[in-house]
């Protein structure tokens, strides 16, 4: 299966593709809209008390946004739809429909770790 690297050029994130790179959106917007160039990793009490099991010795460890961004790489599927979504930011949002399924999945890996 093949996979696309996500990279950073001139201040602007891109997702590679068979055709070539997607812009996605800028480095400051991805960044603001995830909280800042930081994460710490934590862990609820709810959390702790459903999962006993769970290994939470990474509980405080700070990742640096930008390493992760970097780190991610993407199946066909998640680029295709990626590629059609608009780049335009409506209105009443900070980033467009395309910058915010790749937050979405970008704070996906920072809650769960790169697969």
């Amino acid at each position: 299966m093949t996979r696309y690297d996500t990279f950073v050029e001139d201040g602007t994130v891109y997702v590679g593709s068979a055709d070539g790179p997607i812009e996605v959106a800028p480095l400051s917007a991805v960044v603001d809209a995830v909280g800042g160039p930081a994460w710490t990793i934590t862990y609820s009490d709810a959390e702790k008390a459903r999962h006993p099991e769970m290994n939470v010795d990474d509980e405080g460890l700070v990742v640096d946004v930008v390493d992760m961004l970097n780190a991610m790489t993407h199946g066909e599927r998640f680029v295709a739809t990626l590629a059609a979504h608009p780049t335009t930011v409506p209105e009443e949002d900070t980033i467009s429909p395309r910058a915010g399924l790749f937050v979405g999945k970008l704070l996906e890996n920072l809650e769960n770790g790169v697969s």
